[in-house]
């Protein structure tokens, strides 16, 4: 299967980015093709709300940014993973710009299931994103594989690193 996988921390070698390396693996490592972009690193704009996309644009947005990278890729992915750092109880602003810019096409045209990976400082404050991620799940007509969180004693821990193996083995 070809996978996407936009990890959202600005950090390289955070928490979030080792989840994402780790899914990336045990993906790779059962024959899958798999595309980590650093989302946090690309300028992406968030909606306008101008309409563009769906008059004159034909599914195209008026915005130039890096969104016009992304989009190849999210519309050749059979799987979307989602790999988000919980700042505020939602999915990271990095993360919502993407995802929010899939307006203009209404969903990315391949994907089939999704998958989300959170770390957070704190325990408990995961609720708010995987209700968005559910909705999205349900909005876009695709599996709902799973999500795995990592608190402060959680991360970078081998536990961890078998629950995303765990998570990657349902692709």
């Amino acid at each position: 299967m070809n996978i996407l996988i936009l990890q959202g921390s600005p950090r390289a070698n955070g928490n979030t980015a080792w989840m994402a390396e780790e899914y990336k693996k045990a993906a790779e490592s059962a024959g899958h093709q798999v595309t980590i972009v650093d989302v946090a690193k690309k300028k992406i704009n968030g909606c306008l709300a101008c309409e563009y996309c769906h008059t004159k644009g034909d599914g195209a947005c008026i915005q130039k940014d890096d969104m016009q990278e992304l989009h190849p890729l999210m519309n050749e992915a059979e799987v979307l993973v989602l790999a988000a750092p919980i700042y505020y109880f939602t999915l990271c602003a990095q993360i919502q710009a993407p995802v929010q810019r899939m307006y203009c096409v209404n969903k990315p045209a391949k994907v089939k299931k999704m998958a989300l990976l959170m770390s957070s400082y704190s325990p408990n404050v995961y609720d708010g994103a995987i209700g968005e991620y559910r909705g999205i799940c349900n909005y876009w007509q695709v599996e709902n594989m799973g999500v795995v969180t990592a608190k402060v004693d959680e991360q970078k821990t081998d536990a961890t690193r078998q629950k995303v193996i765990a998570l990657a083995s349902k692709l």
